[in-house]
């Protein structure tokens, strides 16, 4: 393998010859062997956005050579397409204000901005540091790029999946509408339902999922960009924030703000906890969708069997004609997944300490993961399973017509206990409500027809 030699305050290494970064990015690739784990493309983007935005800042402002800046945005519009994603090799588990990955990226940025300057890679014709993070500190930064990168994904991906599950649920809720089928309590019969709007629940759960990821918006689209080092603003142009924040939103189509408070925009990172938390309670709600969904589709003989869900692969190397719920036990691992990543957000976002929270790339690994397995898993589940749900009819009036806990519509004619008798004879002599009310004389044939009519239920 060739080298070439880079140097940083620390002295002299190594470097691959082929790579783009420098001296501190190899040390800490040397540093911190720590897991597998890598920043996604989705951060890298962001990242890049701010880089980006930061030179064009800079040079409307007078303090960035135009030359210099033009090139600087020629890289950083390289890594937004994703075509510098190599060169940035570092694990999540490095220094808590991802100090070292926004190095990684000035580092990557000068030098291909040499390069298509037309200078040889030691040439340092664009300084990292001097020039591609002019007017910045990693941790004002590293937080930007968070908000950014989460805020993309959820506007871009989480959102628009939880409308097409929302409004395919709503379809549902209306087709179903007129199928009237027995309602469950703790497991256990209860008065009717119709399946649309036990269907209208799980629409309800989903919309109310996308208002609570809105309801954090203001705040997530808060930007810390322009509090550099602790808040202050220290070595950067007055009007710098307002400048790259304008320039970012015309990238990314969001409106994002300076924060209100840049020291606290530094110090915590609530509100991609709050976001968090609004993941979490979508894994709440989608686990119970999809628990409900396996439930009501078990069997085929043997279980519930009140609807039928789409058969996409065989379920057994051993069972010949097994199919199971594959797509609902899917979505319901990735919302574990997503409830043990809120744990994680919950403890690093409680850990900001004086000026600086330094769990920074945690949060923003677990959060930018939950954000892609509930796109990805709403998406397959939605086009999967729920968009090829059809009722069982058979099987739900037959559900329907044994249930004891029609008994209900009779109690305010004959009394709670005289209804519980006729139940229990019913189940316990194996014959119908119809039958036991009549043989016991609490009722006429005439009066239970007309009063037990499950239509008339819901």
């Amino acid at each position: 393998m060739k080298y070439r030699v880079e140097t940083d305050t620390m002295g002299e290494v190594k470097v691959p010859a082929d790579m783009y970064y420098g001296a501190q990015t190899f040390r800490s690739l040397n540093n911190f062997r720590i897991g597998t784990e890598r920043f996604p493309r989705e951060f890298l983007r962001a990242l890049a956005i701010v880089k980006k935005a930061s030179a064009m800042a800079n040079v409307r402002l007078g303090v960035l050579d135009r030359k210099k800046a033009e090139n600087i945005v020629s890289a950083c519009e390289e890594m937004i397409s994703g075509h510098l994603d190599a060169h940035f090799p570092l694990s999540v588990w490095q220094t808590g204000s991802g100090t070292q990955t926004n190095m990684n990226a000035n580092e990557v940025i000068a030098h291909r901005a040499t390069l298509i300057m037309g200078g040889e890679p030691d040439a340092k014709l664009i300084h990292p540091n001097d020039d591609v993070n002019k007017g910045q500190s990693s941790n004002d930064v590293f937080p930007t790029a968070m908000h950014i990168a989460a805020a993309e994904m959820a506007r871009y991906s989480l959102l628009p999946a939880l409308k097409t599950l929302h409004e395919t649920l709503e379809m549902k809720a209306r087709n179903f509408h007129g199928i009237i089928k027995i309602g469950r309590t703790h497991l256990m019969d209860a008065t009717p339902i119709s399946l649309g709007q036990e269907f209208s629940g799980y629409a309800q759960q989903v919309f109310n999922t996308s208002e609570r990821i809105m309801a954090a918006w203001p705040r997530l689209t808060e930007l810390a960009l322009g509090g550099t080092a602790v808040g202050t603003g220290l070595n950067t142009h007055r009007d710098f924030s307002w400048t790259a924040i304008r320039i970012i939103n015309e990238m990314t189509r969001i409106d994002f703000r300076p924060a209100r408070n840049s020291f606290e925009a530094l110090a915590a990172h609530d509100a991609l906890v709050e976001l968090s938390g609004s993941l979490n309670t979508a894994a709440v709600s989608l686990m119970k969708i999809a628990n409900d969904i396996r439930l009501l589709a078990s069997g085929p003989r043997c279980g519930i069997g009140e609807i039928f869900i789409p058969e996409n692969e065989p379920g057994s190397s051993i069972m010949p004609g097994k199919v199971n719920p594959t797509q609902c036990e899917a979505l319901t691992m990735v919302c574990a997944q997503v409830m043990g990543n809120h744990v994680a957000v919950t403890v690093a976002g409680s850990c900001g300490h004086l000026e600086l929270n330094a769990f920074k790339p945690v949060i923003i690994h677990n959060l930018l993961c939950s954000l892609r397995l509930l796109s990805d898993a709403v998406v397959s589940f939605t086009a999967k399973c729920v968009s090829g749900i059809a009722p069982n009819n058979v099987r739900i009036k037959d559900n329907l017509e044994r249930s004891l806990m029609l008994i209900t519509a009779l109690t305010p004619v004959i009394g709670y206990d005289k209804a519980a008798e006729i139940a229990k004879k019913a189940y316990a002599s194996q014959i119908t409500l119809r039958e036991a009310a009549l043989s016991l004389g609490y009722v006429s044939e005439q009066d239970f027809d007309r009063i037990v009519q499950p239509g008339k239920m819901i």
